[in-house]
């Protein structure tokens, strides 16, 4: 059994209870699967995508010429590790959890209608599996002032908006959808980690965004544009967004990620400022960037919640719960 294969086995048959190193792994210093990667395949019943991920590995590496690094440890949806190709090419390895759907093409579809700006370059493609250009480091770790940071994330999501009509994206409207399925079950299996008022409140503002669809208004959305998706370019002068969800929507569809972010960042006596500043910004709608927001932020905290992200998860949640009280549907 290949050294990879048996250290992978065997953090496969370990709970971790969080961004744990094993030392045998140090030792080897062989890549790993992170503990939130591994929660999320657990979650979402992707057991034999964990059994399975050392033979694929293996496979990739042969038919695509690379050798392996250390697994990125921040990533949540996918095993994300750099590569370097037979050429001396660096590269980034991207393999994503399944989840239903067709994610892969969906992410695939989007990085190619982007073209390498303002998103990460795609350099191969397969059924489950990415390669794509090396960047830097995450703006998370930059120390850039919160208005700043909002300035860049804002301008880099605009740049990925362009028409794409027939390119088989999921729409705004099958966002919203998906948003009214889990939110109200994933609060139950969690036990219900926020109030029922917060719930009812994302369920309102997501049923008016799915109402409020209209195709001759969508257009490429990244899906997820936050601190953490927008890496330097290789050069240090610029950022590229990564992990694009990819859907056909209403501009502020990518803005409301914006709004539902660093929600300790809100202003304490009026956090629907940030919409409207966003909204002036881009010349957009600030109730529909709001609305994106409250239903996101209730979404995006029950699904940190459900992978044990915290502290995050559980201020993500206590904004939502403020808000729902401040602002009722």
């Amino acid at each position: 059994m290949p050294i990879l294969r048996w250290v992978l086995a065997a953090f496969n048959a370990i709970t971790w209870p969080g961004y744990v190193t094993c030392v045998t792994i140090a030792a080897v210093s062989a890549p790993y699967l992170p503990a939130a990667v591994r929660a999320t395949a657990l979650g979402v019943g992707a057991r034999a995508w964990l059994d399975e991920l050392p033979d694929r590995l293996d496979r990739l590496a042969a038919q695509w010429d690379f050798t392996i690094g250390r697994a990125y440890e921040d990533a949540t949806e996918a095993y994300v590790a750099p590569v370097t190709l037979g050429d001396g090419t660096a590269a980034v390895l991207k393999l994503l959890v399944p989840r239903g759907g067709d994610r892969v093409t969906e992410e695939v579809t989007a990085l190619r209608l982007a073209g390498g700006d303002p998103c990460v370059r795609l350099l191969r493609a397969s059924a489950d599996a990415m390669l794509l250009e090396r960047l830097g480091p995450a703006m998370a770790g930059a120390g850039l002032p919160f208005p700043e940071r909002l300035a860049i994330l804002t301008g880099l999501a605009q740049r990925v908006w362009r028409p794409a009509a027939g390119s088989g994206l999921p729409t705004g409207a099958d966002r919203a959808r998906r948003l009214l399925a889990v939110i109200p079950a994933r609060w139950e299996q969690l036990g219900r980690p926020c109030s029922a008022r917060t719930v009812a409140h994302a369920l309102a503002c997501a049923e008016r965004r799915m109402t409020a669809h209209r195709a001759d208004r969508a257009v490429l959305n990244h899906g997820d544009v936050h601190q953490w998706n927008a890496l330097r370019t290789a050069d240090g002068r610029g950022w590229r967004l990564v992990d694009p969800d990819g859907l056909l929507a209403e501009p502020e569809c990518d803005l409301g990620v914006l709004m539902r972010e660093d929600p300790d960042e809100l202003p304490a006596g009026d956090p629907q400022e940030r919409a409207r500043w966003l909204a002036a910004r881009t010349g957009r709608d600030a109730t529909a960037i709001w609305e994106w927001g409250v239903a996101g932020r209730v979404a995006t905290g029950l699904t940190l919640t459900a992978i044990g992200l915290q502290p995050v998860a559980s201020r993500m949640l206590a904004a939502a719960d403020g808000i729902s009280a401040a602002y009722p549907s």
